[in-house]
């Protein structure tokens, strides 16, 4: 997922409440407003401390249910490198204790009595987002990732109990109806779970910039993006090119339905491909040399980024102005678009390929992680929780 720096936001810097106390207007005044906080449940957790604390057991509050609320027993959490950001401080917003997560599957387990999309039993997931406005433009037009007011699952305020919201190293959490979604029956739920960021950070631009056939397309990095952007531009009838540093990964690339496979570190496979390519999604978080991929690009090509690397990338302004080149940068998706991506997961059998983990093994997942050591996403069995 991109850096949000400017998507966790509204987090109080006390860890207290946003929501400040006023005089009661007598004239709608009643019981109800003496309640501030819904009622809370305890629920075992993995949580960090501080930013070079590791993950621990811990317990935290979620809020009961409230009308239009979905309470969800999780079963299987993705691992995403936002959740190692965030744990570590390395996006220099994060609240403690931090308990990362928003790659979520689970069984609901009840509901609040406004409730129409689901039932107690369902299989659900859970993403990025837990709420919006949704009275704004880009909430109104479907696209809640834009919005000004958006909470995260995770490092947002959390309007319900005070404090930050608190992701899916959980046994369990509690969302708004509009925010969960249904997951297809025949897709492993397991290998599903990482498809609600990676999969929906690298279809939202594939989608966006109508990659299709006919269109030559590349792929940077092959990790936990890269992998399913690979997918996807395969399923949409694209050629596609995987460009990646590890000699290692050409078979892979190859299994997972890239066309051709280009070692970016070889200046003669890099040149063959110059002015080739119609679109390139780019996927890497480290430093690496954008110029290089640009000039891969046709005239009017683009190149989007959905990697968030730690320092700026120079871009030169030749490649852009002499082909009329593109530079963009894309997010996540909206519900409705995530919904999409699930269902057409659901109708071509997409998944992420993963690694299952303990939830006591999440430590030495981010080490392995920074290692590029998985293929191609860690999930966490939470059944290891309880």
């Amino acid at each position: 997922m991109a850096n949000p720096s400017t998507c966790w936001r509204k987090f109080p810097a006390n860890n207290t409440s946003p929501v400040v106390a006023q005089k009661p207007n007598p004239a709608t005044f009643h019981l109800n407003t003496l309640i501030t906080k819904p009622r809370a449940y305890s629920c075992k957790a993995y949580s960090a401390t501080a930013a070079k604390s590791p993950l621990a057991a811990t317990t935290i509050p979620r809020r009961e249910p409230g009308p239009s609320d979905v309470q969800i027993d999780i079963q299987y959490c993705g691992v995403c490198h936002s959740d190692l950001h965030f744990a570590r401080n390395e996006w220099n917003f994060t609240q403690y204790p931090a308990v990362p997560g928003h790659e979520i599957i689970g069984r609901v387990t009840a509901i609040g009595g406004a409730v129409k999309k689901f039932k107690v039993g369902d299989t659900v997931g859970v993403g990025c987002l837990v709420d919006s406005c949704r009275t704004c433009p880009d909430c109104r037009a479907g696209l809640e990732q834009f919005c000004p007011d958006m909470t995260m699952t995770y490092g947002s305020a959390d309007k319900h109990l005070g404090g930050g919201t608190l992701g899916g190293y959980a046994q369990g959490i509690v969302v708004a109806e509009e925010f969960v979604l249904r997951i297809p029956a025949n897709l492993n739920p397991a290998a599903t779970a990482p498809l609600l960021c990676a999969g929906i950070t690298t279809y939202s631009p594939l989608r966006h910039w109508k990659v299709g056939p006919g269109q030559k397309v590349g792929i940077v990095g092959l990790g936990g993006l890269g992998h399913m952007g690979v997918k996807f531009a395969r399923a949409f009838g694209a050629q596609v090119v995987l460009f990646t540093t590890s000699p290692g990964k050409v078979a892979d690339g190859r299994r997972l339905g890239a066309h051709e496979v280009v070692i970016s570190t070889d200046e003669a496979q890099m040149t063959a491909h110059a002015g080739s390519l119609d679109f390139i999604l780019d996927a890497v978080s480290a430093t690496h040399d954008l110029n290089a991929y640009l000039n891969l690009l046709k005239r009017d090509g683009n190149l989007v980024l959905v990697g968030a690397p730690e320092k700026p990338l120079p871009v030169s302004a030749f490649p852009l102005i002499m082909r009329r080149r593109s530079f963009s940068g894309s997010l996540i998706g909206g519900l409705p678009e995530t919904q999409e991506m699930l269902d057409f997961c659901g109708q071509h059998n997409i998944t992420s390929d993963i690694e299952m983990i303990r939830m006591d093994q999440i430590n030495e997942a981010y080490e392995r992680m920074l290692k590029s050591d998985v293929k191609y996403r860690f999930v966490i069995d939470m059944a290891s929780l309880k």
